[in-house]
């Protein structure tokens, strides 16, 4: 298998991340905490915005071609501790199975490590495939569940990284 590269974007990547975004969105509409219908009106200032705030966003790339993304989130656990929660997890379906997930919280946890920080995700309830990845990762379940958007029935599971 070829080594495909990880990328951590910045602002400037704003339309490499959008077009990736936008298909994860499209494809796999029920597991995601947001809409394609949401995103798909953002405008350029708005991606740009989203690629700036504090936490990394994560591209694998085949040829120029967005193939797998995920970022995080910096979210309070304590009144003093902060950890890096994953979002937008999502690898192309002509991908599944080359580990990619992997590459990408490998990224992830590069960025968060020498900040002292976890991670922490949510993972849809029945998204079997998407669970195995994490749990192969090192992430285990806190049983914590809480819906995925407003107004869905569609639960999440809460996971967090394994120290050690």
């Amino acid at each position: 298998m070829e080594e495909l590269e990880t990328r951590v974007l910045q602002p400037d990547d704003w339309a490499l991340w959008r077009s990736i975004r936008l298909r994860s969105l499209a494809a796999d509409p029920d597991a995601f905490g947001s809409t394609l219908e949401h995103e798909a009106v953002i405008d350029e200032d708005g991606w740009r915005a989203w690629l700036a705030e504090v936490g990394p966003r994560v591209v694998v790339v085949d040829g120029g071609e967005p193939v797998a993304l995920g970022g995080g989130y910096l979210e309070d656990v304590a009144e003093d501790r902060q950890r890096l929660h994953v979002i937008a997890m999502w690898t192309d379906p002509a991908y599944r199975g080359r580990r990619l997930a992997a590459q990408v919280l490998d990224a992830l946890v590069k960025w968060a490590a020498p900040r002292g920080l976890g991670l922490a995700l949510d993972v849809a309830i029945g998204n079997v495939p998407a669970r195995r990845a994490y749990e192969a990762f090192g992430f285990v379940s806190t049983g914590a569940t809480r819906p995925i958007r407003y107004g869905s029935p569609a639960l999440t599971e809460q996971m967090v990284l394994r120290r050690g």
